[in-house]
């Protein structure tokens, strides 16, 4: 990647980070999607923003552009049962959403999820 390339490259405001807990690793080909909350306050819906899977390192780079993130709640869904399902596992979860709110859409947002077949976690990273 030359200088020139590398300044058009957008840098997602909004990051995620997959971790399977049970094998100590990256959760990699884990299909999720991204919404955000819009409408009228009686009639609200989620609208689907994009969709993605995770690289070899449980991530999601460019999920959203800059220009596409703006103030509103957000959610974020992970399809858990199908990634356990092409390991040859079972889950108890047969997806995951993690819903947020933005206030600063100007801030960086990092949702990690730690993942195992049982449980899950997450918190608001760096």
């Amino acid at each position: 990647m030359t200088l020139e390339t590398m300044t058009h490259v957008h840098r997602s405001p909004l990051t995620t980070h997959v971790l399977n807990t049970a094998q100590g690793a990256p959760a990699a080909n884990l299909a999720l999607s991204l919404y955000r909350l819009e409408g009228p306050p009686n009639l609200q819906e989620w609208r689907p923003l994009t969709c993605g899977v995770t690289n070899s390192d449980g991530r999601c780079p460019d999920l959203v552009s800059p220009e596409t993130f703006t103030a509103g709640m957000y959610k974020m869904r992970f399809e858990t049962g199908d990634y356990w399902n092409k390991l040859g596992e079972t889950s108890f979860y047969p997806y995951v959403e993690i819903a947020f709110n933005i206030i600063d859409p100007s801030q960086k947002y990092h949702i990690p999820l730690l993942l195992s077949q049982f449980s899950y976690s997450t918190y608001r990273g760096s």
